[in-house]
């Protein structure tokens, strides 16, 4: 499962220690995967635990339809002076709170839960909270990111870089081991054709209509000029490829720009499986890569005192 290591312009904890919090990821996830494969064959899911206050319990995360909490933290408990837990103040708690029949469902479950985790830890710190807009919780573009990648891709989505003083929101970017994706995505309907140019508008057709669309390759190189400049100040030297994705529809450009690559319905499968199927371990070129790039992105958050008290308001 990749990792969320920015969304938008939320708080996140790999800001704090992102040569930390990567491994820490994957190793806990795995721990908790065997634990609750091991409850689930022997029969003794536990029950599901009482709801809680959000802040309260913020890691336990006790909310309906969960089957477990990760990484639980006892926010409740610090105050500002009290520095970021050590790994042993982490623990594991599972909460089931439905049925489950098969070890697909159990990792389907799985998951999901692992998902909504990732975008707590995407959106606090241990004393830092972001309010997350609703919508990111059923993001499917978001969903197949980081639910079909491997862990050893960290994910920035829709991250939001300050530039020469001005906010600049970039889409995707994703930073594997062997090289940097700036990723945009162009999907609507299922079997939509899209005419590329050069022009600022491209013709999108389905069944029989047609209409333009916003020609992708605009952002698309905007994104790239970003990162590319930021590697270079910061000496990374790790290829950076560009990307357009159509899950569900096809690209016609006759006359495409060299070094960007099109993945539509014919080819996206076979670049999918091969970002799937690297078994590359978290390199330090590649943090050092997110890093870079992790220093340029706006936060907007509250500090927990703040928090607690506009939630009593």
């Amino acid at each position: 499962m990749a990792q969320l290591i920015k969304l938008q312009d939320y708080v996140s904890r790999y800001e704090t220690d992102l040569y930390r919090y990567p491994s820490q990821f994957v190793r806990l996830k795995k721990q908790q995967w065997e634990k609750m494969k091991q409850h689930w064959e022997n029969g003794d899911l536990p029950k599901p635990s009482p709801p809680v206050q959000e802040w309260a319990d913020e890691e336990k995360d006790s909310m309906k339809d969960k089957l477990f909490s990760l990484f639980k933290k006892k926010e409740d408990e610090e105050e500002e002076t009290i520095p970021e837990p050590s790994d042993e103040d982490l623990h594991l708690d599972m909460d089931v709170s439905q049925d489950i029949h098969s070890e697909e469902e159990l990792k389907a479950s799985f998951l999901n839960l692992v998902f909504d985790f990732q975008l707590r830890w995407a959106s606090s710190t241990i004393m830092e909270k972001s309010y997350v807009d609703n919508s990111y919780h059923y993001d499917e573009r978001l969903r197949y990111l980081l639910q079909r990648f491997p862990d050893n891709i960290f994910v920035m989505y829709n991250p939001v870089l300050k530039i020469k003083n001005a906010p600049v929101e970039l889409e995707t970017v994703l930073i594997t081991p062997t090289g940097i994706w700036c990723l945009t995505f162009l999907e609507f309907e299922e079997g939509t054709a899209y005419i590329g140019s050069g022009e600022r508008f491209w013709v999108k057709k389905w069944g029989d209509g047609e209409e333009k669309v916003l020609n992708p390759l605009i952002g698309l190189k905007r994104m790239e000029r970003i990162v590319h400049q930021i590697m270079r100040y910061a000496g990374v030297e790790l290829p950076i490829y560009q990307a357009v994705i159509s899950r569900n529809g096809y690209i016609d450009y006759p006359q495409s720009p060299v070094g960007i690559q099109f993945l539509d319905k014919r080819i996206h499968h076979e670049w999918f499986q091969q970002q799937r199927s690297s078994s590359s371990p978290i390199k330090s070129v590649q943090l050092k890569a997110a890093q870079a790039i992790m220093e340029y992105c706006q936060t907007t958050s509250f500090k927990r005192l703040q928090w607690e008290a506009a939630s009593e308001e």
